[in-house]
């Protein structure tokens, strides 16, 4: 079964990170020296990478590198991000056609009027009654609200979308407060995706509810939120014991030797 190893497939494109501690025998593990010169351990990968560290000092102060199971799930916060962001943006067009069509209904009215009627003989050609469809009934129904409620409308979407976008800077950067954001967002518009499900059911929007609730479970479940799985405690104690300065730390054996070039 392939496997993805996220520590090399991180390190192949933003490179390695190395870090030299002061205490000498965790610097001796991280360490060694070739031909070519000075090699150190990569924090992430756990490759030898050649060449002087990137920082140094005590290891309590070194960066905590995200490895493994951290770095797949911040490539999944990264795919929401993204997702997130898409539909901030598409929310906020929305929301510009919305105010837009608030300050011209008549016109908006009146060009609708005038392309139902040219497009009348071709809908019953094909048996089609275009002038009392869902869709056709749909719009004039917005024709009868009233100014200030559509720019109610637009005020709200726009919100919405701003929601989205913070959602999508912060799930981007990995941050807790982003996934509580996240969650909360999402569960609350959970119920209403549901009611329109029941009123129209669409590929789309089954998806999109399949999605975000998905993302929620997840998100709960693997960042231990609200205090699920021993809360943030635990959450930052799972984040170190896969730190590879902890690692070394706790390991009694040598490191391996490392062969010259």
């Amino acid at each position: 079964m392939f496997k993805i190893d996220w520590n090399r497939r991180t390190c192949s494109k933003r490179g390695h990170v190395t870090y030299a501690p002061t205490e000498p025998a965790l610097r001796a593990r991280l360490e060694a020296h070739t031909e070519l010169g000075e090699v150190w351990r990569c924090l992430r990968c756990g490759d030898f990478a050649l060449g002087a560290p990137h920082g140094s000092g005590p290891a309590g102060q070194a960066p905590l590198v995200p490895r493994g199971k951290a770095l797949r799930d911040l490539f999944i916060l990264r795919f929401l991000a993204i997702e997130r962001l898409f539909r901030g943006v598409l929310i906020i067009l929305i929301a510009w056609a919305v105010w837009k069509f608030s300050n011209s209904q008549d016109a908006v009215r009146e060009f609708f009027d005038q392309n139902l009627t040219v497009l009348k003989p071709v809908t019953d050609h094909f048996h089609y009654d275009l002038e009392h469809s869902p869709i056709a009934d749909t719009i004039r129904k917005s024709f009868d609200y009233k100014h200030s409620t559509l720019l109610i409308v637009a005020g709200a979407l726009l919100a919405y979308a701003l929601i989205e976008l913070v959602e999508a800077v912060g799930l981007w950067l990995g941050r807790r407060w982003a996934e509580y954001l996240t969650v909360v967002a999402t569960a609350a518009f959970l119920p209403l995706e549901g009611y329109e499900l029941t009123h129209h059911v669409s590929a789309v929007k089954v998806c999109t509810l399949l999605l975000n609730v998905a993302a929620v479970v997840w998100i709960l479940v693997s960042k231990r939120l609200f205090g699920l799985r021993g809360g943030v405690v635990a959450f930052e104690a799972e984040r170190h014991s896969a730190s590879l300065l902890e690692v070394e730390q706790a390991a009694g054996t040598p490191r391996a030797a490392v062969k010259s070039a």
